[in-house]
């Protein structure tokens, strides 16, 4: 069973992080290969998992040098984004080089958190939007980092879990109504978050 939480005890001394740090980056990269999907021509969605949240806690302590006493802020940021067993977590990502087109794309796209789905078969799953703070301001733009939640039922898991289950993901946003189909190496990587 995945683990669902990461502990200060998790935590690897700075020291030693270093000497492995080279190592452990090449690692996540890896496996984070299997757990983006791009959709549209801006939006990529970035799957969350213990591994990925405990190398995101490892990085931060270790550039920002805050030490044991950084440790709990960074937990009670970032085990949230672990997923549960019934849930995938994904970061998502609104990512435009030009700064002038980066604005004009945010500032219409206010709500885009609110408007995420997977669809399995028939069945939509919405996404639900990170509640630690509102991501869309209140002039309507929106933060180009955004968290949402997939909570799935016992059904859509076991579909979910299926190599033909035809997973899409999207938003139904009034300026963003793109789609992509999860590509099967992502898919049967993500079915390693339930359970």
């Amino acid at each position: 069973m995945p683990k669902r939480l990461i502990t200060p005890a998790d935590i690897l001394p700075a020291a030693e992080y270093a000497k492995n740090r080279a190592q452990l980056r090449r690692d996540i990269t890896a496996k984070k290969r299997n757990r983006r999907v791009e959709v549209g021509p801006y939006i990529t969605f970035y799957f969350e998992s213990y591994d990925t949240m405990w190398h995101q806690v490892q990085e931060m302590v270790y550039i920002e040098k805050g030490g044991a006493e950084q440790v709990p802020g960074e937990l009670e940021a970032y085990n949230p984004l672990i997923p549960n067993g019934t849930e995938l977590t994904a970061t998502f990502m609104i990512e435009i080089d030009d700064p002038i087109r980066r604005k004009r794309v945010l500032d219409g796209l206010g709500g885009v958190e609110d408007t995420a789905f997977l669809r399995i078969g028939t069945e939509t799953i919405r996404g639900i939007a990170e509640a630690d703070q509102d991501r869309t301001r209140e002039d309507g733009k929106a933060s180009s980092v955004q968290f949402v939640h997939f909570a799935f039922t016992a059904e859509q898991i076991a579909t979910f879990g299926k190599t033909d289950a035809g997973v899409v993901i999207g938003f139904d946003h009034r300026n963003y109504g793109h789609m992509a189909i999860v590509p099967e190496n992502v898919r049967a990587e993500l079915t390693t978050d339930f359970g």
